[in-house]
């Protein structure tokens, strides 16, 4: 898999499988151009790739605002002329409540992150690689695309919807040399996993990790770094026969049904 002469832009880029798929573009020879809205671990980011040797800038921005990502699209192009790979990786975890006690607000903030925030970047980022002729997109769902898990409404809906926008981009620009395909990972060895172990058990998050953990054939969480890896796959020219695809990265969860778990008791 190699990048050397490609820009790769990613969002959601200053931690986790964002800083993952960052480094291995880099690693790999692509100018790099990170995107979030958290500038200090943004720019440390940037900064610890240019110090291997790669090209990696940092810019802030909120995915939810059209201008913001707009403003990104135009900060790559200004700097290097094209965008060859784009990882539309931001999203967040929102709270864990049951459907009849969840919060409007937090409902909106998750879908207009990991809804609004992929569409907005496929809006911005799709006309310039249509004019090139060329161009490999990787939505970030999650296996929460598949299957429901209760105590998550939001975030299951809005990886669901990333899905639907990925089949229905793929199909409109493949014909333009351009593919869109999207990642479904399970529970990743991260910041999110983490914050929902703490949510469903204050006083012992290790205890649910374990539990976790023994549903999953592996035994495990996936790393970010195994996430970033399908990422590069998929933008890379080994994937040129790939477009409106989702490729799960779980450990066997979803094939032995241990996605579906009661989340939360009532």
């Amino acid at each position: 898999m190699d990048f050397t002469g490609k820009v790769a832009l990613i969002t959601g880029g200053a931690n986790g499988i964002g800083r993952a798929a960052a480094e291995g573009f880099a690693g790999r020879g692509a100018k790099v151009v990170l995107v979030d809205r958290d500038a200090a671990a943004g720019e440390a980011t940037a900064g610890a790739i240019r110090q291997r040797g790669a090209d990696a800038r940092f810019v802030t921005a909120d995915v939810t605002k059209s201008a913001d990502v707009a403003a990104y699209v135009k900060a790559t192009l200004d700097a290097h002329g094209r965008i060859d790979c784009f990882f539309n990786n931001a999203g967040i975890e929102g709270k864990l409540a049951h459907t009849v006690d969840y919060e409007e607000a937090m409902f909106d903030a998750v879908m207009g992150v990991n809804v609004k925030g992929v569409f907005l970047g496929l809006r911005a980022v799709l006309p310039a690689m249509i004019k090139q002729g060329s161009g490999a997109i990787v939505n970030t769902a999650s296996v929460a695309g598949l299957v429901g898990t209760p105590g998550m409404s939001a975030y299951v809906a809005s990886k669901h919807a990333v899905i639907g926008l990925t089949k229905v981009a793929s199909g409109e620009v493949a014909r333009a040399g351009v593919r869109v395909n999207a990642v479904c990972p399970g529970p990743v060895d991260t910041r999110m996993i983490h914050s929902l172990e703490a949510m469903l058990d204050p006083a012992n998050p290790e205890g649910v990790g374990q539990k976790y953990k023994s549903a999953i054939p592996s035994g495990r969480y996936a790393t970010a770094q195994e996430i970033a890896n399908t990422v590069l796959f998929l933008c890379s020219d080994l994937a040129s026969g790939i477009t409106g695809a989702q490729y799960v990265i779980d450990g066997g969860r979803t094939a032995t049904g241990g996605a579906v778990t009661q989340a939360l008791g009532r």
